[in-house]
């Protein structure tokens, strides 16, 4: 057994992946989940058997809807639940966590590691926790059944970033004991606002909405859902996204086509060409239903914030600002109030060069 004690929180589809990769590591794992019932096959097994680019079973050695149980004594916990469900495992971590005790999010989306953090001291832990985030997850993957998941693959480069970015360093060393993947990001501006979770996921179930619904989502979401006219819809964000990624003079920001290539070793000369050529994206499914967090944790977690810090910046989110709109019609919600805005994030009547330091500070 390795030395690094590992948290697991949520045991959705990158949950149980990542859970059960650890332990075939050979690292001691404890998993969280809130709702018992969905854990019940993974606490009968003692563990999670993994298929697909990892093979093998992992076992577990605690597992259980008791958060404080699980992240006791861990060196490392590692949050694996969408974006919208960030506050609430930070005030359910809160009366719990410890001094030393790293929390990563996988991934933050945009601007996750702020928010852990403010609802922490909202909490009043002032413990000395470093909240860091992921600027994707590190895997391809679904769960296969109550106990079983499927790595389809696993990306080559994962920046991550803690707040406050000195110890973002700290933070790597101790995850590259587990995965090498993980590399330093220059601070969250770069996790948060290279998020490509905010360029594919929305735009690509917004467009193909009928298809998934007529269907049940019966085609593969990026080789079927991508065609010429989505892809240019993908590059429109994309260019939004990095424009005011510029303006918080973001050290390291890039396109949707470079991530492919340094995630996924994918080198195309257009983002259609580039989604169509990874095989990473082979044999993954489309959603059954538009009720889904491509959507519900995208569009108020990703492309919020992303529209939000863009008026302070003052650059135009036209293709953005649409597909919140249009998200907004679906649902019956309004994504914009509910998500990360200016004053969630503690940043209205903030100037431009207070919206930096507060990402990079805290």
């Amino acid at each position: 057994m390795k030395d690094i004690k590992f948290a697991v929180l949520g045991a959705g589809h990158g949950g149980k992946a990542l859970a059960a990769h650890l332990a075939i590591k050979g690292f001691s794992v404890n998993l969280y989940n809130r709702t018992l019932s969905r854990i019940k096959p993974i606490i009968k097994m003692r563990g999670i058997e993994l298929e697909g680019e990892i093979k093998g079973f992992g076992r577990l050695d605690v597992v259980s809807d008791d958060i404080g149980k699980v992240i006791e004594g861990a060196e490392i916990i590692m949050v694996v639940v969408p974006a919208n469900g960030h506050r609430y495992i930070a005030e359910k971590c809160a009366p719990f966590l410890k001094d030393g005790q790293i929390v990563v999010l996988n991934p933050g989306r945009t601007c996750g590691a702020l928010e852990f953090l403010q609802v922490l001291k909202e909490s009043g832990n002032n413990r000395d926790v470093v909240v860091s985030e992921a600027q994707t997850f590190i895997y391809a993957s679904r769960g296969m059944g109550p106990a079983t998941a499927k790595i389809f693959r696993i990306k080559q480069a994962i920046p991550v970033a803690a707040i406050p970015s000195g110890k973002t360093e700290e933070v790597v060393e101790r995850l590259n004991t587990a995965f090498p993947e993980f590399i330093s990001g220059s601070d969250v501006i770069e996790t948060s606002f290279n998020n490509m979770g905010a360029v594919f996921h929305p735009a690509i179930t917004i467009l193909n909405a009928s298809r998934i619904e007529s269907t049940l989502g019966n085609f593969q979401f990026y080789i079927e859902g991508v065609t010429q006219s989505v892809a240019r819809v993908l590059e429109a964000v994309d260019l939004e996204r990095v424009r005011i990624a510029e303006k918080l003079e973001c050290d390291n920001i890039y396109s949707a086509i470079d991530w492919l290539s340094m995630a996924y070793n994918v080198v195309e000369d257009n983002l259609f060409d580039a989604i169509h050529s990874n095989p990473g994206y082979v044999g993954i499914m489309a959603p059954r239903t538009t009720n889904v967090r491509y959507i519900t944790e995208d569009v108020p977690m990703s492309l919020v914030p992303i529209s939000e810090v863009g008026k302070k910046a003052g650059v135009e989110t036209p293709v953005i600002d649409s597909l919140i709109n249009i998200a907004d019609s679906i649902f019956g919600r309004d994504f914009r109030a509910i998500g990360r805005n200016l004053d969630s994030l503690g940043m209205t009547g903030l100037k431009m060069d207070e919206v930096r330091k507060i990402l990079i500070n805290g």
